[in-house]
């Protein structure tokens, strides 16, 4: 396994060279270059001054000999330093001149750069002349002197960037150990962060993660619990009145009729749970949520149903015009009916139902629910009304999730609200 302090290490390091490199090039390289109008100025300076020492005669022992000097008379008469041949690369007076036609400037002669600059006095013209090796020297000056100042520099980033890279794979290893023991109990966190910096916001939400993950496993074995002890007792039931019928302490006739009821509240269970798990495949598709159904025919139907089972109860019922909802009529016959058939078995008197503006509200006037619980109402298995255990309310709740509304419970003075919007 790659020691992840030498495999960070080297790529810091080269980041380092690669922008050591691109520093050199931008002002080893650039930098010269971007200066040229810069030194050329200074060469026009250098070529103007000596003109003024220039007079009928030109004297070497007054010249630079890197200058040329050509003197051109009234009568076109063209004298020469002596050195003329030497800088201009053994180029003739009158082929220069052929150039020299502005104050200054610059000559491109047989591949090689010249400056010039021009005066005048008394109708006589006097040029001087000199090549780019001013130029050159200039370029070569800082180069040299830029190196240094890059180098020195580069080793100071270098050993920073070593020194921080140290520091950040003791973090990393620090969050890598953290999740490998992600699920260890017994594991704990001593290592201590110097800056709140992004690395220590995740090793908080790697906290965070593992709590809830803790949080989950817990509530998870509580369901399994929950669900065991839901499954486990109408199969107690069933196999006690079996037995009982076996045993001639029971007719067979009334164990039947027990046997059948338990069997029922087994198989809406089952159903429940099989419709919960099929939530979870269908939540990704989009078919469902291009279908609209008429959640008033589903709402009538519901209450014809339970009208007969529980003939004591008061039915209201207030519906606007437009009563289509997105969403399969599966779906919502799976809400209304989870939902009446808690209304049905707490109610009092009465069951209102209202559809207004686009929004479901059913009331029944039975007992509040406990306020410790009711931000809880809606997870599957977890204890409810009277202690109950269930699925029916979870199930409204995705399902509503996934057809995209919003629902909601709360305690009136009398009764408990249903709001879906």
């Amino acid at each position: 396994m790659r020691n992840p302090t030498e495999t960070l290490s080297k790529q810091l390091l080269q980041i380092g060279v690669i922008i050591f490199t691109i520093v050199l090039i931008s002002l080893g390289l650039i930098l010269p270059n971007a200066l040229l109008p810069i030194y050329e100025n200074n060469i026009y300076q250098y070529l103007k001054q000596p003109l003024e020492l220039l007079d009928y005669g030109i004297s070497e022992s007054k010249l630079g000999s890197d200058v040329a000097y050509l003197y051109i008379t009234s009568d076109e008469e063209i004298i020469s330093s002596d050195n003329f041949s030497k800088v201009m690369n053994y180029a003739s007076p009158k082929q220069i001149l052929k150039f020299t036609t502005d104050e200054y400037g610059k000559i491109s002669y047989l591949g090689k750069n010249y400056y010039y600059n021009t005066s005048y006095s008394n109708y006589i013209k006097k040029i001087s002349i000199t090549n780019d090796s001013y130029i050159k020297q200039m370029k070569q000056d800082i180069l040299w002197k830029i190196l240094p100042v890059i180098f020195i520099t580069f080793m100071l980033v270098i050993g920073l960037i070593l020194l921080w890279s140290r520091k950040l794979v003791k973090k990393i290893e620090h969050l890598k150990d953290k999740v490998d023991n992600i699920s260890n109990e017994e594991y704990q966190d001593h290592y201590k962060y110097d800056e709140d910096d992004e690395l220590k916001m995740l090793s908080d939400t790697i906290d965070e993660m593992r709590i809830t993950l803790k949080e989950q496993e817990e509530y998870k074995n509580q369901m399994y619990q929950n669900i065991s002890h839901d499954f486990k007792t109408p199969l107690t039931v069933i196999k006690s009145y079996i037995e009982a019928i076996d045993d001639g302490m029971e007719t067979q006739e009334k164990g039947l009729l027990i046997i059948k009821d338990e069997v029922k509240k087994l198989e809406l269970k089952v159903h429940s749970l099989l419709y919960l798990n099929k939530l979870n495949y269908i939540k990704d598709s989009d078919n469902f949520r291009k279908e609209k159904t008429d959640v008033a025919v589903v709402i009538h139907e519901a209450m014809e149903n339970y009208k007969i089972q529980v003939p004591n109860l008061k039915w209201e019922i207030s519906i606007d015009k437009n009563s289509i909802f997105t969403g399969t009529k599966d779906m919502w016959e799976a809400v209304i009916y989870n939902l009446l058939g808690n209304f049905v078995r707490y109610a009092d008197k009465k069951i209102k139902i209202t559809i207004k503006k686009n929004t479901i509200t059913l009331y029944n006037d039975g007992p509040n629910i406990d306020p410790n619980i009711l931000s809880d109402i809606f997870t599957p298995y977890k204890k409810g009304i009277n202690g109950q255990f269930g699925l029916g309310l979870s199930i409204v709740k995705k399902t509503m999730f996934y057809c995209g509304y919003e629902i909601t419970v709360k305690n009136e003075k009398k009764g408990v609200s249903f709001m879906i919007k």
